[in-house]
């Protein structure tokens, strides 16, 4: 029978840069499941004051803001002045920018495979 795996505190990890964005970004994958044919992939996103950053999802994903502001418009037209508490899906296909005055920090839950954002 598998076992539960704990994956400690989270909040005050340092994240690595998205150094292939103009923007001030980090993020990291901290959980990812074992069954491949179903992947899930578990970590924080922190957008900090600077350039929108633009990203095209290849994937299903659930982002949960935990603190800070963000604003994130899609490319329908759609825009959220986002803070703590904010959740949202992004489709397969979706076009998003994300873009804040100051910080933002958002919990993902992506269907895809480890490194694969």
């Amino acid at each position: 029978m598998p076992a539960m795996q704990h994956k400690g505190k989270i909040l005050d990890r340092t994240l690595p840069a998205m150094d292939e964005f103009e923007a001030n970004a980090f993020l990291d994958d901290l959980a990812i499941s074992e069954d491949a044919d179903k992947a899930i992939t578990a970590g924080l996103f922190r957008p900090e004051a600077g350039e929108p950053m633009t990203y095209t999802y290849t994937y299903h994903e659930m982002k949960l803001i935990l603190d800070g502001e963000v604003t994130i418009s899609d490319d329908t037209g759609q825009s959220v002045d986002a803070s703590r508490g904010d959740l949202f899906y992004f489709p397969d296909d979706c076009e998003v920018t994300f873009w804040t005055p100051t910080f933002g920090v958002g919990y993902f839950v992506g269907q895809r495979g480890e490194g694969e954002a």
